[in-house]
């Protein structure tokens, strides 16, 4: 993969910076695809579980992961599950066919041991380090062949529990005035209300 692929591209304008993470998602997504032989979701086809969470030091392989399987938190096909791991796993829903794709320890070894990182490490944001010091581990990780990336494990069933439907059907909150979906109305001293004015 290069610098001018098209999903890498605009998975620079999602993401806003450059570092190594999102295109490790990126990469590890694109592996999950032609693993289990399917195309990128358009709708709910697909479920990404990522076993990352919003403290791990690697958040942005999330956006790399959303922009190459189509799994995003606006479509609810994508699961952060806060194992601290670098770890996708790609489920079929329709199929229930899974594969997982682990990054291996030495290519995390070697981003941890990065210029870059030790910039993140005190406290620089990424959009402020020198692309001459992010550079090196980005195109590491856009020019190595899969296998020497990650793990990606045999294809196999998995069952996820079917999500809830769609609700549509909206109310107004009595305390607030705003409007929100009916499943997360409330009833507080015989109003119907939102969460958050349910909880004052």
């Amino acid at each position: 993969m290069d610098k001018n692929n098209e999903y890498y591209k605009a998975g620079l304008l999602l993401h806003g910076h450059k570092c190594p993470a999102m295109p490790m998602g990126l990469r590890a997504g694109l592996a999950a695809l032609e693993a289990l032989g399917v195309e990128r979701a358009k709708d709910g086809q697909l479920t990404a579980l990522i076993e990352i969470d919003s403290d791990h030091c690697a958040t942005c392989y999330a956006d790399g992961v959303m922009m190459a399987t189509g799994c995003t938190f606006g479509k609810g096909n994508i699961r952060k599950l806060g194992y601290g791991k670098f770890v996708l796993t790609l489920v079929d829903n329709k199929t229930g066919r899974s594969v997982r794709v682990a990054t291996k320890n030495e290519v995390i070894k070697r981003n941890q041991e990065s210029e870059f990182i030790q910039y993140r490490k005190n406290g620089i944001p990424a959009s402020k380090i020198e692309p001459a010091l992010i550079d090196p581990a980005v195109d590491f990780i856009l020019a190595e062949p899969v296998e020497n990336l990650f793990k990606v494990g045999p294809v196999q069933e998995m069952k996820l529990p079917a999500g809830r439907p769609h609700d549509f059907n909206t109310f107004i909150c009595a305390d607030c005035g705003e409007v929100a979906v009916e499943r997360y109305a409330r009833i507080k001293n015989g109003k119907v209300v939102c969460i958050p004015c349910s909880e004052k």
